[in-house]
């Protein structure tokens, strides 16, 4: 078998690490005698696979102990919803940089008074807009924001000023992937599927002090229902936890913590973004400045050239690279699992074409 190399935005790649080691474990998981998909969810095993996995989490993130751990389905895009339905008073400010706040602003309005504060779309999402505090609403609840856009490789370097309102922070592709100071925020929430493990699992950490009871809220749409059993009010994705609990491990006693992580992740980075400067053939349409370190975009200029290369990158092993169609070319995602031979990889095949297509 050949190993490719996965530059998909999501589901993204898994350590082989973790790969292997949830191989070994198939058929008999912690001495079981059974796999995970088959344990009862509220089975001592199980619950020790749970804890584990949040244990680990909380000592990667350095999460304190007043913010609670949430394993909960329905992706990211439920977040839209549930955010303003447990957080959503009086209104709320987002600033829109991409497709996820967009769609995070459509399920606000339907559910309350929501104000964007800023937006890049004027120049197709290509910068992070830069506000103050002056420009937030008086007497919105909480500023929202989308960390990392995968479509258009924009990343937030600075947070938002939010001074007397929360702060929450969709951080689906990003997280886990830096040292992030946690207490600077109120709520975080990320789909799995990029940096934290398989699709079917959402990760939710928030302030315990607002964890509130809520009558009027279906119970599945409440985050104290999760916190107050743990995680398992009904049947939690247990596989999928089970797989994240081994991507922290691998985060932890393979790579050494966030920290070494970072350093890795900016590593990738510098060499994609190094050679595309340089190129005479490629360019990256983002702001310096908010170029993400998960996720970047590159075109050559011509739609049939980038269709080349997209067929030949696949021919020679580089998927899932072609570029969201709303921005079109192509688009290397290198989450945390993506090696850095995989880069150099990539680095090596765009020299490649690059010679074959341009002249001179």
């Amino acid at each position: 078998m050949t190993r490719v190399y996965n530059f998909s935005a999501g589901p993204a790649c898994l350590p082989e690490w973790v790969l292997n080691k949830a191989s070994q474990e198939m058929l008999d998981a912690h001495s079981s005698g059974m796999s995970v998909m088959e344990m009862s969810h509220r089975s001592s095993e199980f619950e020790n696979i749970l804890n584990t996995a949040k244990d680990r989490l909380r000592r990667l993130m350095d999460i304190p102990e007043d913010y609670e751990i949430l394993f909960l389905q329905g992706g990211a895009s439920l977040q839209f919803s549930m955010v303003p339905m447990n957080l959503l008073k009086h209104s709320a400010d987002i600033i829109n940089t991409g497709q996820w706040t967009k769609k995070a602003i459509a399920e606000h309005k339907k559910l309350g008074d929501t104000h964007v504060v800023a937006s890049s779309a004027e120049d197709n999402f290509t910068y992070i807009p830069k506000i103050k505090q002056e420009d937030l609403s008086p007497d919105s609840d909480y500023v929202y924001i989308c960390e990392n856009n995968t479509i258009y490789g924009t990343k937030y370097k600075t947070l938002p000023p939010h001074d007397g309102k929360l702060l929450v922070a969709d951080m689906s592709s990003c997280i886990l992937s830096e040292p992030v100071d946690v207490s600077q925020y109120d709520l975080i929430f990320a789909g799995a599927q990029k940096n934290i493990g398989p699709a079917g699992v959402t990760l939710v950490i928030i302030r315990k002090d607002l964890l509130a009871e809520n009558e009027a809220l279906p119970s599945m749409l409440n985050y104290k229902t999760y916190a107050d059993n743990n995680s398992m009010y009904n049947t939690p994705p247990t596989y999928g936890i089970y797989v994240c609990g081994l991507v922290f491990e691998w985060l932890e006693d393979q790579i050494g913590g966030l920290e070494a992580m970072e350093k890795i992740n900016h590593q990738k980075a510098a060499l994609l973004y190094d050679y595309i400067d340089q190129s005479t053939l490629y360019s990256n349409p983002v702001a310096k400045e908010d170029r993400s370190y998960m996720n970047v975009p590159f075109v050559t200029g011509d739609k049939d050239l980038d269709a080349k290369f997209v067929k030949e990158a696949k021919e020679a092993g580089f998927v899932n690279i072609k570029g969201h169609r709303s921005v079109g070319g192509m688009r290397a995602s290198i989450y945390n699992a993506m090696p850095v031979e995989g880069v150099e990889a990539l680095v090596d095949f765009m020299k490649k074409f690059e010679s074959e297509n341009t002249k001179g």
